[in-house]
């Protein structure tokens, strides 16, 4: 590991650039200075949180205590929730599929939805189901639903499963064309997953040609504990993950709700947890300049409160991250945007996180970056070496603008791209930040999901707010409930 003031880059080649977020006119020695205790107490709570899971006022949605197991999932250990055994049931699992089954839809919300299409993108990629069997290696296709209420787009992908079935009925095949349905909800009722799950079940099941089998992602409480989803699984045979206690939707990509989508694509889950561990591994230091986690949220905090930057715009420079950065909103959003402190006090704490995607959003929202309010923090995020890099051609060259970029890697001119614009904000005191991935693999996208879902612990206790409750999620629950009841009568 190397660090300078500006930039820490860890043995792994992963990079924390944060020299136009951190000096003179930023947040500077003075700023962090002034909040040392407060950031040796941070870290000792999370200390804490990683031994036993306890974190200072923080109770369920039912009012208990709970504890924060989130940080225990990239060790894989005998009586962990990653175990080697459920790692082998995992990897069983995706083998089973390899050849035998045709589509996989994901039906999921939030962390459900979210850490999934994360894993589909960046391991996968979009054409992923336009590819043959043998070039995916014998896995399936893999769609999703439940992530919303759509009534058109389920009944398109309920068609498009159709005429999957009808083409291989027509290419001479005998055997059924198979779907496997994952649904995930903990408790089984919610809606959004439930509903669009149960119409594409009824219509694929009536189907002539087609086979379809369920596998449920739920808490595995059993007896008189079991929810809904529990029941109804062991009602019907269907196979079970698990949804586990501790475990945050928004943390859950590092559990079976995310690692059972992973092993539908052959991602290598070994390494992504690796990457994730090794990443934990590297934040146990207090020193804050070699602590990436830490750093990240004392910066972000500092510049939010002393700096009034209490906007994140989130920007990878790949167009497969974009689903990272969507994973990215929901977990700061839901971990930080609180009204009470832990004492009750109102502080109406929290940074509004936004998507940008490289140089698309340098033509669609930049202008705002750069001469609209200066509220914004701009984290980019860059890939240092792409699996396939192709050379720019000289294809006309009587248009001597376009030959101009001729000989340059696509890597080269987006790299240019975003140095511009990170330049170009900060010649205006417009703070941003870069992560650097060597590559763009299970390995590193462990190491920076990880490093995100840890900053929110820090930056919790700096702000003194329970970073692991949602309670204004619950709010609209209880409206929603009783007009779906009304509606029926």
């Amino acid at each position: 590991m190397s660090a300078t003031k500006g930039c820490l880059k860890l043995n792994s080649g992963f990079v924390f650039d944060y020299e136009n977020l951190y000096g003179a006119g930023k947040v500077s020695d003075a700023d962090i200075e002034a909040l040392a205790d407060r950031i040796r107490l941070a870290h000792r709570a999370v200390e804490h949180m990683r031994a036993t899971g306890e974190v200072r006022g923080h109770l369920s949605k039912d009012g208990a205590p709970e504890r924060v197991l989130f940080s225990q999932l990239p060790y894989v250990v005998e009586g962990n929730l990653n175990s080697p055994a459920s790692i082998k049931r995992l990897k069983d699992f995706g083998e089973s599929l390899r050849y035998k089954v045709d589509s996989v839809v994901s039906f999921g919300i939030g962390g459900s939805f979210l850490g999934n299409k994360v894993f589909f993108d960046a391991c996968a990629g979009e054409f992923w189901n336009s590819k043959s069997q043998k070039e995916r290696n014998g896995y399936p296709k893999l769609y999703f639903n439940g992530n919303n209420i759509d009534a058109r787009r389920t009944t398109d992908m309920i068609q498009q499963l159709r005429t999957e079935a009808q083409i291989k009925k027509v290419h001479g095949e005998t055997t059924p064309y198979k779907v496997l349905l994952i649904v995930m909800s903990k408790s089984g009722g919610t809606l959004d997953t439930m509903s669009t799950f149960m119409v594409v079940y009824e219509a694929l099941k009536q189907e002539p040609g087609m086979e379809v089998e369920v596998v449920a992602v739920t808490d595995p409480a059993g007896g008189d504990k079991a929810t809904l989803l529990k029941r109804l699984a062991d009602e019907q045979g269907w196979n079970t993950f698990s949804i586990p206690d501790g475990v945050g939707g928004r943390f859950s990509i590092f559990s079976e709700v995310g690692l059972v989508t992973a092993v539908c694509l052959g991602v290598d889950i070994d390494a992504f947890l690796a990457g994730a561990k090794d990443m934990d591994e590297v934040c146990r230091t207090p020193d804050i300049w070699q602590n990436p986690a830490m750093l990240n949220a004392v910066l972000k905090y500092l510049a939010a409160v002393n700096h009034d930057r209490d906007v994140e715009v989130f920007m990878p420079y790949a167009d497969y991250l974009k689903s990272l950065a969507e994973w990215y909103v929901q977990l700061l959003a839901e971990s930080l945007g609180k009204r009470y402190d832990r004492e009750g006090g109102e502080v109406f704490y929290g940074r509004t996180p936004i998507v940008a995607v490289g140089t698309t959003d340098m033509h669609a929202q930049t202008q705002q970056h750069q001469e609209g309010k200066k509220d914004k923090v701009v984290q980019f995020v860059k890939i240092a070496e792409w699996e396939n890099d192709p050379v720019i051609p000289d294809a006309f060259p009587s248009a001597a603008k376009l030959s101009e970029i001729s000989g340059l890697r696509l890597s080269q001119a987006l790299d240019v791209a975003r140095e511009s614009n990170a330049a170009a904000l900060i010649s205006e005191n417009r703070f941003n930040a870069t992560f650097v991935l060597p590559k763009l693999d299970a390995y590193h996208l462990g190491e920076i999901l990880y490093l995100l879902a840890l900053s929110i612990a820090y930056e919790g206790e700096l702000a003194n707010v329970d970073g692991f409750d949602q309670p204004g999620v619950e709010a609209y629950k209880r409206i929603m409930g009783p007009r779906l009841k009304a509606l029926k009568q």
